[in-house]
């Protein structure tokens, strides 16, 4: 028997528990053995991970300050973050979010050298889920998968490279009942006589409570529960909403309990980087860590939180959100502002700092964009030799230029410090834009286009980083959208199949046997189409036939328009 404050816990060989935050194991064998192993006595304390040094610091929610970026392994960071409930549109306070932490991985990825394996779990069933299919009398199949959907088509809108892989809870919920098993077993979980399952907060100690605000809330539910924190693990179904079979009962799952097991099937017991909006730390992330550590009975699941500030709207105290009906739709403000634009935005605020969100702040982001796109479109005309300016000062902008290098690394070392990085972005530019000043009449002295397009470069590389694409069309011309290409490219290849369809009908009365004979005459559609087929390949366009149909896709090589970004095609 093992003691702690409460009564006596009688363990088997091989069984383990957590009592008082010790982790205790049976040895069979002539004397019993207890070990103390895997949870740390130190409570809530952060242990710094081992592993690789990034040389990067994240301010980590669990300490509440900045800590050393170590991961797991070198150049890889496991990535976890809580996606939508799809039960409404998306808004800008989402988005904010969402491109926030998108830069975020950027960075790491283009910056650092770090391969970002990113995962999102989408919620596709919960109390609002079921509430909103009482209201409109739809399945909840069907409202969710429309917003699933549109949620999707949103963040390529924005620009946001989507996660290696979207799991949806409804697809999961074997796997949860089995992760509440164990945890029941782990001795961290229990049922009740209703058919619920709920965590045993007492059974963790004072081990919760990771985040500010956790002590004091809790949820409501049965009062069978023995503890007001504890919280659902499973739910008993109610007349007319959507269940599953388990061992308690039919039922569904508890909101937190999604994300630990999602995370858990993708990355298993060690975590190295967890984000989600500010709103989420408790008590979502909070009931994350208390059911995944009880799980898998490790004392630092995650190691490192990282919380996005809210997006406000200015003059509003609180944040932007569904519930609230204080929302503006992605769609929407897509129709007066470029997802550069919004990109732009956020960069001028940290991404754990609340933002304000304003005409005056997307005024000042677009005008921000507009000096940089001027300054390009000037550079790349002196490079021509269509500007004409007085001497450029070169080896000022090649301190400049050096002196932006060291800034932006540092900044972004620290904490994603875009305002910082970005600021001193503009100010390069700035002193470009100083130095083409055009004149009327040429003045004969040499040009210094080498250190011009070095600014250039450089600059739409990092802008390109962010997810931002600099050029603009300086033949005044009209660029299609990458979206309007597909429409186009789509359109294109579904006459091909037609005509192919039409050239490959057998003659009538051909042999059912051996191969069917072709019209003739239609044999010259046939080769059109493939010479169509051979000849947009070396554009990007790849048209596979394959039988009587055909399918399409677009390659890295094909040409886009001045608002879509290279990773979509992903």
């Amino acid at each position: 028997s093992v003691w702690s404050s409460g009564p006596p816990l009688l363990l088997k060989p091989g069984q383990t528990r957590l009592c008082n935050q010790i982790h205790f194991s049976v040895t069979p064998g002539p004397h019993w053995t207890c070990h103390n192993y895997c949870i740390h006595a130190a409570n809530k304390k952060w242990t710094k991970p081992d592993g690789y040094d990034t040389g990067i610091k994240v301010f980590n929610s669990l300490t509440k300050q900045k800590e050393p970026l170590i991961l797991a392994r070198e150049k890889i960071a496991t990535w976890y973050s809580c996606g939508p409930t799809v039960y409404d549109h998306a808004h800008l306070g989402h988005a904010c979010s969402y491109v926030r932490f998108d830069i975020l991985q950027r960075i790491l990825t283009r910056l650092f050298g770090i391969t970002v394996i990113h995962a999102m779990v989408i919620t596709d069933i919960d109390d609002k889920i079921i509430k909103r299919c009482w209201e409109e009398n739809i399945s909840p199949t069907i409202l969710t998968r429309m917003f699933e959907d549109e949620f999707k088509k949103d963040m390529l809108l924005l620009k946001v490279v989507p996660p290696i892989v979207y799991l949806r809870v409804t697809e999961n919920v074997h796997h949860i009942v089995t992760f509440i098993e164990q945890i029941i077993r782990n001795g961290h979980a229990y049922a009740t006589s209703d058919g619920d399952v709920y965590f045993d907060i007492q059974s963790i100690g004072d081990r919760y409570g990771r985040f500010i605000g956790a002590m004091q809330s809790h949820e409501t539910g049965s009062s069978n529960k023995r503890d007001p924190r504890d919280f659902a693990l499973w739910k008993k179904s109610k007349p007319q909403e959507p269940f599953w079979d388990s061992p308690w009962g039919r039922g569904r799952p508890g909101w937190h309990i999604e994300c630990s097991t999602v995370a858990s099937s993708v990355f298993g017991s060690q975590l190295d980087i967890h984000s989600g909006g500010i709103d989420l730390a408790f008590p979502h992330h909070e009931n994350e860590i208390a059911q995944s550590e009880a799980y898998h009975q490790c004392g630092q699941w995650c190691n490192y939180f990282l919380h996005s500030g809210h997006l406000h709207l200015k003059g509003r105290a609180e944040k932007m959100s569904k519930s609230l009906k204080n929302y503006i739709t992605i769609k929407d403000f897509l129709k007066s502002y470029s997802a550069n634009e919004f990109r732009m935005f956020c960069l001028l605020t940290k991404y754990r700092s609340g933002i304000d969100y304003s005409e005056g702040s997307m005024q000042e982001a677009r005008a921000s964009l507009e000096t940089v796109s001027t300054f390009i479109n000037s550079a790349q005309a002196y490079m021509k030799g269509q500007l004409i300016t007085a001497p450029v000062q070169e080896a000022l902008l090649w301190d400049k230029l050096e002196e932006t290098k060291v800034t932006v690394q540092t900044a972004l070392a620290d904490d994603f410090d875009t305002p910082r990085a970005t600021s001193a972005l503009l100010n390069l530019v700035y002193h470009g834009n100083c130095q083409l000043q055009p004149l009327s009449k040429g003045t004969g002295d040499a040009r210094s286009p080498a250190v011009v397009g070095a600014l250039v470069s450089y600059i739409q590389e990092l802008f390109h980083m962010f997810g931002i694409d600099t050029f603009k069309n300086t033949e005044g011309q009209a660029v299609e959208s990458g979206q309007d290409l597909e429409a186009v490219v789509d359109q294109l290849a579904r006459f091909r199949s037609e005509v192919r369809g039409f050239a490959l009908s057998p003659q009538e009365g051909s042999s059912k046997m051996g191969k069917p004979k072709l019209y003739p005459d239609r044999v010259p559609l046939l080769k059109a189409c493939d010479t169509l087929r051979d000849t947009l390949a070396p554009l990007g366009i790849v048209i596979k036939d394959r039988g009587a149909s055909s399918t399409w896709e677009l390659t890295q090589r094909r040409l886009k328009g001045p608002e879509e970004n290279q990773d979509t095609s992903q």
